[in-house]
């Protein structure tokens, strides 16, 4: 099958084709007829398999219609769990639709009020947000979703894991019952299935099954961090080595991102940030560097897991581990590529034991623990699974406490038989605010 089969606009598949795409993806290709139908669809597939488009290009076409009424607010409303999600929809509204008149935005917490007020003051095609901010602006009586036509919620399993059913729902029903809703999910447990049941009409189901998960190509390593000092002692270990050529080193928040790429320079690395509150723009430029080699370690969120293709990346080092064991497997496909072998590192705390056992449950394989001698963990980790759920040990305490639960206390003795020390941090003393003083999770 071919774009030009599902009867899409002259303007949409020119966009298409400047993309470089001839054919659509399954999910794409499953999901598109069905939305262009009217109905209802409630649709599964993995991260990375084109889902994006499979609701961005029937959502664009819907905009070539004039609107059903008149009046305020956005005729197509997209809901993401993070910001990161909702500028990749952003980017993908834009780059598909750059040969229509398309007024969007994005609605999304930690960003100015102005801008947005500006706005949802006049029609809009197109707005994409985070619950928590659309649903502030809805209570207030600032935006009007009563000629909303669809509404899609994209990864709507990360929603629920982060709290915003009740927002979803109360900003379902402001909208009017003859919306089309498009619910799009990774997983279809029962907590999706009875939040599809509640929002959505009679839908069509459309599941792709996931992609091969592991990554033949890759090594992946495990090595277990005491506190944030071991942590950044073990990264400039890792990127003294003659092996690391070219690597991405993931952080969980921005802010962390632009303090440990600015160290880094500072230490004398050709280092540089990325994440989604940079514009594309610099986005774009940051990537150009690296390809170029200007960039030898890019230090990023989980925006930069989504469509990065940069050839020559020997290592991926998760600085802190994702919350979501997907975003796991898309961060260390970033090396690995193109038939070549590449090395994916991941630090893991005692606090952070409850994402390792999402990862090694979801990749179906255990992870092996490396130790740098000379930089050996004061704590050997006890995956949560190797635990009965619900009990402590006896005599032990919770994972997050100091030889407790998950982590099994393993002294290490310098030469004279006592106790080692640990002392200076990734070549800055800690101090109160930066990067290097938070906790090692």
């Amino acid at each position: 099958m071919s774009f030009t089969e599902l009867n899409l606009s002259p303007s949409i598949l020119k966009a298409i084709a400047g993309c470089g795409y001839a054919e659509p993806t399954p999910i794409q290709a499953r999901a598109i007829p069905l939305v262009l139908s009217g109905r209802d669809l409630v649709a599964s597939a993995q991260t990375g398999t084109g889902k994006t488009a499979a609701f961005v290009l029937p959502a664009l076409q819907r905009l070539t219609a004039p609107p059903a009424e008149r009046g305020r607010g956005p005729r197509v409303l997209v809901l993401t769990p993070t910001r990161e999600l909702a500028t990749q929809v952003t980017d993908a509204v834009r780059t598909y639709g750059k040969f229509m008149r398309v007024r969007s935005g994005a609605i999304l917490g930690g960003m100015p009020y102005r801008e947005q007020l500006r706005l949802i003051s006049q029609p809009v095609d197109m707005i994409v947000a985070t619950p928590g901010r659309l649903l502030d602006h809805l209570e207030r009586g600032r935006l009007s979703l009563a000629r909303l036509e669809l509404l899609v919620l994209d990864e709507a399993d990360r929603m629920l894991d982060m709290g915003f059913i009740e927002d979803v729902e109360k900003i379902a029903a402001a909208t009017p019952k003859t919306r089309q809703t498009l619910l799009f999910s990774a997983t279809l447990d029962a907590r999706v299935q009875k939040l599809a049941s509640g929002i959505l009409q009679e839908p069509e189901h459309v599941r792709i099954s996931p992609q091969q998960v592991t990554h033949d190509l890759i090594d992946q390593r495990l090595m277990v961090v005491d506190d944030l000092g071991h942590k950044n002692r073990l990264l400039r270990h890792l990127l003294a080595e003659n092996t690391l050529k070219r690597a991405i080193i993931f952080s969980a928040t921005k802010r962390d991102a632009d303090d440990l790429a600015r160290v880094l320079n500072e230490q004398g690395h050709a280092a540089a940030a990325l994440h989604g509150d940079m514009s594309q723009g610099a986005r774009n430029r940051t990537i150009a560097d690296m390809r170029r080699g200007k960039v030898r370690l890019l230090v990023a969120t989980d925006v930069a897991a989504r469509g990065l293709d940069v050839t020559g990346i020997s290592h991926v080092i998760n600085y802190d581990l994702p919350r979501f064991a997907e975003d796991y497997v898309h961060r260390i496909g970033r090396t690995g590529r193109a038939g070549a072998s590449g090395i994916a590192i991941s630090f893991v705390s005692s606090r952070e034991l409850s994402y390792l056992d999402r990862i090694e449950r979801y990749t179906k394989q255990t992870l092996a623990q490396h130790v740098v001698p000379g930089l050996e963990p004061n704590y050997m980790l006890q995956r949560l699974s190797n635990t009965p759920k619900g009990r402590i040990p006896a005599g032990g305490k919770r994972a997050n406490a100091p030889g407790g639960w998950g982590a099994r206390r393993q002294e290490r003795r310098d030469g004279n038989g006592t106790p080692g020390k640990r002392t200076g941090g990734f070549g800055k003393k800690p101090s109160s605010g930066s990067w290097t003083s938070r906790s090692a999770s």
